[in-house]
């Protein structure tokens, strides 16, 4: 299905970076807990992501990630998802996080 340029410009992909991370034991699946600042005017958001294969607690720790912002809260086992954090995933279910090239602002949009 072919989305509109309307459509594509409602999804909020937004830059923040990683302030905190917690194992997810609850999750059906590994996962972590993640608590990201996305800048004044959104502030922090958490989510949890599948993301234990490739990334460790502490390298996840001050990087830079995209993710969307303006999805409805989504409860995920005994926790709340704030926001989608973006990846490339492959065959085997292994993410590879989006990032910038460079730091950024956090909170600036993605477009």
């Amino acid at each position: 299905m072919m989305l509109t340029w309307e459509e594509f410009e409602k999804t909020e992909m937004r830059v923040g970076t990683v302030l905190e991370v917690n194992d997810f034991p609850n999750a059906r699946k590994p996962a972590f807990q993640l608590s990201i600042d996305f800048g004044d005017a959104i502030g922090i958001r958490k989510t949890s992501a599948q993301i234990t294969k490739r990334y460790t607690k502490e390298a996840l720790i001050g990087r830079q990630v995209v993710a969307v912002v303006n999805f409805p809260k989504k409860q995920i086992a005994n926790f709340m998802s704030e926001c989608l954090v973006l990846g490339a995933v492959g065959n085997d279910g292994d993410v590879v996080l989006l990032s910038p090239d460079f730091s950024v602002e956090n909170g600036l949009r993605i477009g």
